[in-house]
């Protein structure tokens, strides 16, 4: 491995940091994104409390807050519905919008990289390319080490920059649309406590 990333020559370091930003961004996000952790069904059952009219104490609250994302929208709405003149909807949203900002974390990071590492691929092609030219002398006669060099310089970067995005690309399409499919289940969830909390009112 070695050997290959001192022929493909300094552009290839760029695509190596790339392909590790990479690594640990798709890494983090398969653990985090996980329905378990974010939107775990044990939140069923305080909905569940709250339509049977058993109250849920600030203890227990907090513990939801702490437990997940969905968790903490949950508990915004219970405690909003405290205040005297609750608008549970609107904190819900509200805490919505952050929980949205936390699930498409270092997103544009990964997109960013999947775009860039072709570019960057492609560099290294033409800095080979220049040493394939640069390898040629007056008489027309071509330095063997040179062109061999320009080659591998070309070639390895071209492959390495596809091998890095391609993964990205997938993953980053991956995560965008388990984000929101994580969003629309939480939305669900939210107007269900919404309704209950409401229907508690109107008894």
């Amino acid at each position: 491995m070695i050997d290959i990333i001192q022929a493909a020559g300094w552009p290839i370091y760029p695509i190596i940091v790339c392909s590790i930003v990479a690594l640990g961004i798709i890494g983090e996000r398969f653990y985090t994104l996980r329905y378990s952790l974010v939107s775990p069904r044990e939140l069923e059952d305080l909905i569940i409390r709250v339509k049977q009219g058993i109250k849920v104490d600030k203890e227990t609250i907090d513990d939801v807050s702490r437990s997940s994302l969905m968790g903490f929208i949950l508990a915004t709405g219970l405690t909003e519905n405290e205040d005297p003149k609750p608008d549970v909807e609107a904190s819900m949203v509200e805490a919505a919008s952050s929980v949205s900002k936390e699930l498409e974390k270092f997103l544009t990071t990964l997109g960013t990289i999947a775009t860039l590492s072709p570019l960057l691929g492609l560099l290294g092609t033409i800095v080979g390319m220049i040493e394939i030219f640069g390898a040629s002398s007056a008489t027309g006669l071509a330095d063997p080490a040179k062109l061999a060099h320009g080659i591998s310089v070309a070639l390895y970067n071209a492959a390495f920059g596809i091998i890095v995005a391609v993964p990205s690309l997938i993953c980053y399409r991956h995560f965008r649309a388990t984000s929101d499919s994580l969003l629309r289940d939480m939305e669900a969830t939210a107007n269900k406590l919404a309704r209950a909390l409401h229907s508690k009112e109107m008894e």
